[in-house]
C-alpha cells in the first residue's frame, strides 16, 4: 500500500468519536504520526491503547472552548512531533433536540462554543505553525446542515453554517502561505451523535426515525465512519494540493434532490 501521509503529523479534536478514531487509525495506516485530542480522558486511554500498534499516538486532554487549552495541545504536539502537518478540526457536539423557543442559552452557547469557538481557536493556534513551514491542510468538520435547515435543532445548523464562512476566510488568509483550508459537510453518520438526535426527534422511537433518514437519502443508508475518514485522508493529502476554500458533500446523495 502506498503511504500518502508517509512522514506527516496530524492532530485530531473529538479524537475519541467515531469519526476521530477511524481518520486516527487511517491516518497512522497511511504513515502519519497522529496527535489525538479530546475531553474524555478515560476514552483517551481507551483510543491510545487500540491505536498504539498501528503507529506513534500522543494524545491530549483538552476543551477546545477554552484557548489556554487550545494552545496547550497545539504546543505539546509540535514539542512531541516537531511540527503539524495536517489538522482534522473534527471536535463538534449536537445540542438538545427542542424548538427555537425552547432552547436556552446554555444550550445555544454549549453548541456554539463547541462548533464555532472551538474551530476558530484550533485554526487560530495551528495556522502559525502550518505558516512557518509553508505547508499544511486543515479540515474543518461541518454538515449537510451547514447548507440548510433543520426543525428542532437551530443551534447545530447555525453553527454548522458558520463553519463555512470560517473556513473560506481562513482559507484566503492563509493562501499566501500555502495552507489549504476545507471543510466536509457529512449526512447523517451511523455513529454515538446520530443516536442521541434520532431519540431527540422521537423519544422511544429512534430506529423509526433511522429508518425514515435512511429512506431519504438516494443511497438508502447512513455513511459509516471509514466514509468519512477517506474523505478526510484525500484532503490531507498532497492530491488535494490544489484545493482550498472547498466545501465538500458527502452525503450518499441527499443534496441532489
Amino acid at each position: 500500500m502506498t503511504k500518502r501521509l508517509e512522514g506527516k503529523v496530524a492532530v485530531i479534536t473529538g479524537g475519541t468519536g467515531g469519526i476521530g478514531k477511524e481518520t486516527a487509525l487511517l491516518f497512522l495506516e497511511h504513515g502519519a504520526k497522529v496527535s489525538l485530542v479530546d475531553i474524555d480522558e478515560e476514552a483517551l486511554n481507551e483510543a491510545k491503547q487500540a491505536l498504539s500498534g498501528h503507529g506513534d499516538v500522543l494524545t491530549v486532554k483538552a476543551d477546545v472552548r477554552h484557548e489556554d487549552e487550545v494552545k496547550a495541545f497545539v504546543d505539546q504536539t509540535v514539542e512531541r512531533f516537531g511540527t503539524i502537518d495536517i489538522f482534522f478540526n473534527n471536535a463538534g457536539t449536537e445540542g438538545k433536540v427542542k424548538p427555537l423557543t425552547e432552547q436556552t442559552e446554555e444550550e445555544y452557547d454549549l453548541v456554539m462554543d463547541v462548533n464555532v469557538k472551538g474551530v476558530f481557536l484550533g485554526m487560530k493556534h495551528v495556522l502559525p505553525v502550518m505558516q512557518k513551514q509553508q505547508s499544511g491542510s486543515i479540515i474543518n468538520n461541518s454538515s449537510v446542515a451547514g447548507f440548510i435547515g433543520a426543525a428542532g435543532v437551530l443551534p447545530y445548523v447555525t453553527s454548522k453554517h458558520a463553519v463555512i464562512g470560517a473556513t473560506k476566510t481562513a482559507a484566503l488568509e492563509a493562501a499566501d502561505y500555502k495552507v489549504r483550508v476545507n471543510s466536509i459537510h457529512p449526512s447523517p453518520v451511523d455513529n454515538r451523535m446520530m443516536r442521541s438526535l434520532e431519540e431527540g426527534f422521537s423519544p422511544g422511537h429512534g430506529e423509526e426515525v433511522k429508518k425514515a433518514q435512511e429512506e431519504g437519502i438516494p443511497m438508502k443508508r447512513y455513511a459509516i465512519n471509514r466514509d468519512i475518514a477517506d474523505l478526510v485522508l484525500f484532503l490531507a493529502s498532497d492530491e488535494s494540493r490544489f484545493i482550498t476554500g472547498s466545501q465538500y458533500r458527502i452525503d450518499g446523495g441527499l443534496s441532489a434532490k
